[in-house]
C-alpha cells in the first residue's frame, strides 16, 4: 500500500522535531539547501525507524521547486507540506533575505498547490517578525498577497532603496508570508486542501544561537527578557501547533497566522519593548 507523503523543505531544528511528530509510518520527503544538513537529518530520522527520502532544493529556483513536486507526487499522495527554508536578517543581504523568505515561500505555496492531495494541508514556517512592523498600506497588502510571484521582487516597496536594513526586509517578508497564506486558502481551498502559518518567537534552533551570539544578539535578548512567559521554546512545542494545524482538528483553520512567541508582541503593543527597525 502507497503510504502518504509528507513533505519538509528545511532540515533544520523545527524541520525536523515536525518531521518527528508527523511522519511516523508515512513517508517523509525531507529537502534541503544544505545536503550535509540534509544527510545528517535523513540518518538520524532513518535510524529512529522513519522511512525518509531525501532531494536537495533551493526555494529560489522555480526548476528546483518543481522538481521537488514532481518527486513528491511520484511517490505517492501528498498529503501535507511543510516549508520552515528561511534566512535570518544576520545571515544575508536584503535582496536575499527577500528571495528566499519572500519569493520563495510564494513560490512554494504556488507549485505545491498543484500536487497536494484533497484533505491534504501546507503549512510555512514564518516568524513573529511579521507582526511587528507598522500596518502597510491596503495597496501593499494586496500586493504582496497576490502579485504574481515572478514579479513580486519587482514592487517598489521592496526595492533597495525603499528598504533600509535586512531587519525591515526580514519583516517584510514574513508580513508577505501571513498575507500569501490567506490569499493561498482560496486556490487550495478549490482542491480540498488547507494552508496556515505559523510565526514562532525566539525558539532554540542553530539559526537562533547564531543570532544570538552577533552584533543583534542584545536584541533578541531584550524580546526574551520582556516577554511574558521570559523564555525562548524548543522546536518541539512549535511541531506541537503545527501537528494541530495540519491534522483534522483544525479542519475549519485555513489562511490563518498562529503566533506562537511567549508574549514578545504583547509587550511590544503595551510599549514594554521597543519595535526593531
Amino acid at each position: 500500500m502507497t503510504k502518504d507523503i509528507v513533505v519538509i523543505i528545511g532540515a533544520g531544528g523545527i524541520g525536523q522535531a515536525i518531521a518527528r511528530r508527523q511522519g511516523f509510518g508515512k513517508t517523509l520527503l525531507l529537502a534541503d539547501f544544505n545536503p550535509q544538513t540534509l544527510q545528517q537529518a535523513a540518518e538520524q530520522l532513518n535510524a529512529s525507524g522513519y522511512s525518509v527520502e531525501t532531494q536537495d532544493v533551493d526555494v529560489t529556483s522555480r526548476e528546483s521547486v518543481e522538481k521537488l513536486a514532481a518527486r513528491a507526487s511520484s511517490l505517492g499522495k501528498v498529503m501535507q507540506v511543510i516549508n520552515t527554508a528561511g534566512l535570518s536578517p544576520n545571515m544575508a543581504p536584503v535582496e536575499k533575505v527577500l528571495e528566499v523568505d519572500l519569493y520563495g515561500a510564494a513560490l512554494v505555496f504556488e507549485v505545491f498547490e498543484t500536487v497536494i492531495a484533497a484533505g491534504g494541508a501546507g503549512l510555512i514556517i514564518s516568524s513573529m517578525a511579521g507582526h511587528m512592523m507598522p500596518a502597510l498600506s491596503a495597496e501593499q497588502d494586496h500586493a504582496l498577497a497576490y502579485t504574481p510571484t515572478e514579479e513580486l521582487l519587482a514592487l517598489p516597496f521592496l526595492q533597495q532603496d525603499a528598504v533600509p536594513n535586512t531587519l525591515v526586509a526580514y519583516m517584510l517578508a514574513k508580513r508577505a508570508n501571513h498575507l500569501r497564506v490567506q490569499a493561498s486558502a482560496v486556490s487550495w481551498g478549490e482542491k480540498g486542501a488547507r494552508v496556515n502559518a505559523i510565526s514562532p518567537g525566539v525558539v532554540v534552533t542553530p539559526l537562533a544561537l547564531h543570532e544570538l551570539n552577533s552584533e543583534i544578539g542584545d536584541i533578541y535578548r531584550a524580546m526574551v527578557d520582556a516577554s511574558a512567559v521570559k523564555r525562548m521554546a524548543p522546536p518541539e512545542e512549535i511541531a506541537l501547533a503545527a501537528s494541530f494545524l495540519l491534522g483534522p482538528d483544525a479542519g475549519f483553520v485555513t489562511g490563518s497566522d498562529l503566533l506562537i512567541d511567549g508574549g514578545v508582541i504583547a509587550a511590544m503593543r503595551a510599549g514594554k519593548l521597543q519595535t526593531p527597525g
